[in-house]
């Protein structure tokens, strides 16, 4: 990446931004020299991750988290994370029809990014994408993936903090993932709370996410397609990221990311 390109991605220049993350998902990579050149500029960005189930409501729940972040005057980039063609169509991309809004809005970036069926090497990819979405100046940096196979755990690998999305049908999964999806998770959404069942996943998730663990995991109950409880769940991500900040964690979770990639 030269001198020239990097300049251009500050002056958030939508035309090589948009180069850069094809040639990525191309199979380019950043190359280490410029890692470490640009680890102060790339390392500012609250870099969240977001997983769960199908269906589960994750793009609801981002479109409605971009709207509490720009009104803190936070810039905002998302990486949709498909496992199929960007246009194969299917409610996955449907829901994501909804971040149209935010098209013309310089303070908003959002890619959607396959693997084509292929979820191995998707943290570098993911992470070098996200470094050139915070060359640009973004505060937030949004990674969303469907909750299947490899990828829901490499999320955990890109972000400072991962959320957890899962909805009352969910309910019999929980035990299934105690080993696994449960242990990557820094936050829980119950979302589409309003369904039979919301109360008891609740009590369920709490009874086993928070053993053990030296800090509290909350977990939250939204329904976002109508914009309820996302505030709780804002304020939840802000508080639970200078937690982590504080412990000590986030630091290191970076350095550890880093590492792996030089």
């Amino acid at each position: 990446m030269d001198k020239v390109v990097i300049q251009n991605l500050e002056a958030n220049n939508q035309r090589d931004l948009s180069r850069l993350i094809t040639k990525v998902e191309n199979d380019g990579k950043i190359n280490n020299i410029t890692l470490d050149k640009l680890f102060k500029k790339t390392n500012q960005a609250i870099r969240i991750g977001i997983t769960g189930p199908p269906g589960a409501g994750k793009s609801s729940i981002t479109n409605e988290l971009i709207k509490y972040f720009i009104d803190n005057d936070q810039k905002v980039g998302v990486i949709a994370i498909d496992p199929t063609s960007p246009f194969s169509g299917g409610s996955l991309l449907g829901d994501r029809v909804r971040m149209n809004q935010y098209h013309n809005d310089e303070n908003v970036f959002i890619r959607s990014m396959s693997t084509h069926g292929h979820l191995g090497g998707l943290s570098r990819k993911a992470q070098d994408i996200g470094d050139i979405l915070a060359i640009t100046g973004k505060d937030v940096i949004i990674f969303e993936t469907v909750g299947v196979g490899q990828g829901e755990y490499e999320i955990a690998n890109v972000a400072d903090l991962t959320i957890i999305v899962l909805v009352p049908e969910s309910g019999d999964e929980v035990q299934l993932m105690k080993a696994g999806l449960i242990e990557i998770g820094d936050l829980f959404v119950v979302n589409k709370s309003d369904r039979k069942g919301s109360e008891q996943l609740t009590e369920k998730l709490k009874s086993i996410i928070n053993i053990n663990k030296e800090i509290t995991r909350p977990v939250y109950n939204t329904i976002a397609k109508e914009g309820k409880g996302i505030e709780e769940l804002f304020n939840g991500i802000m508080k639970k990221f200078k937690e982590l900040e504080d412990a000590g964690y986030l630091l290191q979770r970076r350095i550890d990311r880093y590492k792996v990639r030089v």
